[in-house]
């Protein structure tokens, strides 16, 4: 088992948005074959405006599939307020995906997203109950020897040299929740840096510790701290024996993403399970 995930982030159509860039990053992604295409959120600057939506719903039918989306807090309306409380991800259900919390599974992986853009705030997100319900439902039901990925906008905690604190709220809470469900990887977005780190740097008394990893945003301006005016996306390899995150930010000067680190992780071991001849007992009928 080997499988390439492509983690994109942060579009942001509207004033920002990069349409050279964005045409390069649709090149590469199909000469790459990834297995999967993962968009964390931010798909538009203004859900306020339907031409971004227009132009966002383009881009992501040029992308190759399959995909995995969710949405972010830019996708909510920022001046329609009535819409923004009633029916905050009505037009990213439209032009975008009506799915909240979908899933994609191959032999030994699953990706699963989950929403945390919520109607009644600009900035910050957080994992509603019914969302953290069906992470539960969907990852319990697979095995150890699954890799389990899970997809929202918000992170978790504070990328080195990020002076406002742009973690989620409950985010102590939301990474207890990824380590009760056994996640192996967190991909999200928002902060517009690329980084990779593990949950243990936050939470010291977890059972096992999720890897977090961070995209900036991939086709707009809007690069933060030291990717200030640079984009960036993340190449992941999951692999039967480890998993590598490869972050890639874009060289104007060959139109392209180039891969500037490569960040290795050992997969988890999991133990044999006796089997059932031998450790179940047998099952008696009678006639």
């Amino acid at each position: 088992m080997a499988y390439r995930i492509l983690h994109i982030s942060d579009i942001h159509t509207g004033p920002p948005f990069q349409q050279a860039v964005a045409d390069a990053l649709v090149r590469q992604a199909h000469a790459l074959q990834a297995d999967l295409v993962v968009i964390s959120g931010d798909f538009v600057q203004r859900a306020d405006f339907v031409a971004q939506w227009e132009a966002a719903c383009r881009f992501r039918e040029a992308l190759p599939g399959p995909q995995l989306v969710v949405p972010g807090n830019h996708d909510v309306p920022l001046y329609n307020l009535p819409l923004r409380l009633v029916n905050g991800l009505g037009r990213y259900r439209r032009y975008i995906s009506a799915d909240l919390s979908p899933v994609f599974t191959l032999p030994g992986l699953v990706v699963a997203g989950a929403v945390t853009a919520q109607g009644w705030t600009f900035d910050s997100g957080w994992l509603a109950r019914r969302q953290a319900a069906a992470l539960r439902r969907t990852l319990r039901s697979y095995g150890p020897e699954v890799y389990k990925i899970v997809v929202w906008h918000h992170p978790v905690m504070n990328p080195p040299g990020v002076l406002k604190n742009r973690a989620m709220r409950g985010a102590k809470q939301a990474i207890r929740l990824l380590d009760e469900c056994d996640v192996d990887m967190l991909l999200c977005g928002h902060i517009h840096v690329n980084y990779v780190g593990t949950t243990l740097d936050i939470v010291r008394d977890l059972g096992r510790g999720t890897i977090v990893c961070h995209s900036g945003t991939t086709t707009s301006k809007r690069g933060y701290g030291r990717e200030r005016g640079k984009n960036s996306c993340n190449l992941i390899e999951v692999g039967a024996q480890t998993v590598t995150v490869n972050p890639l930010i874009f060289n104007p000067l060959v139109g392209r993403f180039e891969h500037t680190a490569a960040h290795v992780f050992p997969r988890r071991v999991v133990a044999p399970q006796p089997s059932l001849a031998s450790a179940a007992p047998k099952l008696q009928t009678s006639s």
